[in-house]
C-alpha cells in the first residue's frame, strides 16, 4: 500500500470520509428497522409455482425459470472466465449473480410445486363444500328472515376465501427467501441498466467498463428476464421489501470500502471515488435513486395487476396483495 496521501492513510481522513459513511449508515440503520418492525404479508406455496394465468401449465413457469437460469449462467460463466475473479469486482455482478440465483431457487421450487400437484391428489373438494354448507346454512339458522339472497352469494364468497386459505399450504423459508431475492433483484437491475446505459456507457466507458456483446447482454437480459417471469408469477410486490434493496446496495459499498482500505487503488465506478468534494453529492444522489429504481418495478407490477385483467379477463387472475 502507498502511504501518500493520495493513496495511503491520509485518504481516509479527508472530510468527504465520514460525511459518505453517514450517508451509507443512515439508509442501512433505517432498513433495518423496517425489515425488523414491518410485518410480512402471508404467502402461500401455490404462489412461488403457480402462474398467474389460469390455463397455464405450471410446467412452462418451471421450463422458463430453468431456461433463464441456464442462459443467466452462461453468461455469468463466459465474464467469469474472461476476467477471473475479478469480475465481482463491480455491482452489476452481484446483481446479476442474484437473479441468477432467484432463478435456480425459482427452478426449483416450481420443481418442487410441480411434483406435488402431479403426486398428491388436490384438496377434497367434497370436504371444502361441506365447510362452506355448513356454514351458511348455520348463518341461515341464525337469522332465517333477515338474510337475503345477496348476503347469502357474499358469504359463500367470503367463506370461500377463507377456505382457501385454510386449505393452502404457507410458504417457509425458503419460499420467503425467494420473494426477499425476488424483490431485491428487481430494484437492483433498474439501478445497474439505467446506470449502466445512461450515465456508464455515454460518459465513462474506459477499458473495464466498455461496451461490448458480453456487457450489452449483461445489462440486457437481467432484466428481460426478470420482467417476464414478473409477467408469469404470482408474486406481490410490496413496498416493505425496499430495505433489503437498500441493504445489498450497502454491503456492496461497504465491500469496496474495506478493500480499499487492505490497498486497492482503483474504484470500480468513478461516482464511488472519495478524493473529490462532490463525493458526498454523488453518494447522496445513489442513496436517492433507489427509491425511484425500486418505485419502477412496483410500477411494473402494478400495471400487470391493472391492465392484463382488462386485456385478458378470462385468461388473468388478478392478484389482491399488490
Amino acid at each position: 500500500m502507498s502511504n501518500s496521501d493520495d493513496e495511503g492513510f491520509g485518504y481516509w481522513l479527508r472530510w468527504q470520509v465520514p460525511v459518505c459513511a453517514f450517508i451509507i449508515v443512515a439508509p442501512s440503520l433505517l432498513a433495518s428497522y423496517v425489515i425488523k418492525k414491518v410485518k410480512t404479508d402471508p404467502l402461500f406455496f401455490d404462489d412461488f409455482w403457480k402462474p398467474q394465468w389460469r390455463k397455464l401449465n405450471p410446467c412452462w413457469l418451471l421450463c422458463y425459470r430453468a431456461f433463464a437460469f441456464v442462459c443467466l449462467a452462461w453468461i455469468l460463466y463466459e465474464i467469469v472466465a474472461l476476467d477471473g475473479a475479478f469480475a465481482f469486482y463491480f455491482y452489476t455482478q452481484w446483481t446479476f449473480a442474484l437473479v441468477m440465483v432467484y432463478f435456480a431457487l425459482g427452478t426449483v421450487i416450481s420443481a418442487y410445486g410441480c411434483w406435488v400437484c402431479l403426486s398428491t391428489p388436490l384438496p377434497e373438494n367434497g370436504a371444502r363444500d361441506e365447510f362452506l354448507k355448513r356454514d351458511v346454512e348455520e348463518g341461515r339458522t341464525a337469522n332465517p328472515v333477515t338474510y337475503q339472497e345477496k348476503d347469502v352469494r357474499g358469504k359463500i364468497k367470503l367463506q370461500s376465501h377463507y377456505a382457501q386459505e385454510e386449505f393452502q399450504q404457507r410458504a417457509g423459508f425458503w419460499g420467503y427467501l425467494m420473494q426477499t431475492i425476488y424483490q431485491t433483484c428487481g430494484g437492483a437491475v433498474i439501478l445497474t441498466d439505467i446506470v449502466f446505459w445512461c450515465i456508464i456507457v455515454p460518459f465513462l466507458s474506459n477499458s473495464h467498463l466498455g461496451l461490448n456483446m458480453l456487457m450489452g447482454c449483461m445489462h440486457t437480459l437481467n432484466a428481460v428476464f426478470l420482467v417476464v417471469d414478473t409477467v408469469l408469477n404470482s408474486l406481490p410486490f410490496p413496498w416493505f421489501r425496499l430495505a433489503y434493496f437498500v441493504q445489498w446496495s450497502c454491503l456492496y459499498v461497504v465491500f469496496q470500502w474495506v478493500l480499499h482500505a487492505c490497498g486497492f487503488t482503483w474504484w470500480p465506478y468513478p461516482f464511488l471515488e472519495l478524493d473529490t468534494p462532490w463525493a458526498p453529492l454523488w453518494y447522496f444522489a445513489l442513496a436517492v435513486v433507489h427509491i425511484p429504481c425500486y418505485g419502477i418495478y412496483a410500477l411494473i407490477v402494478k400495471a400487470k395487476n391493472s391492465i392484463l385483467p382488462r386485456l385478458f379477463p378470462h385468461a388473468f387472475v388478478r392478484s389482491y396483495s399488490y
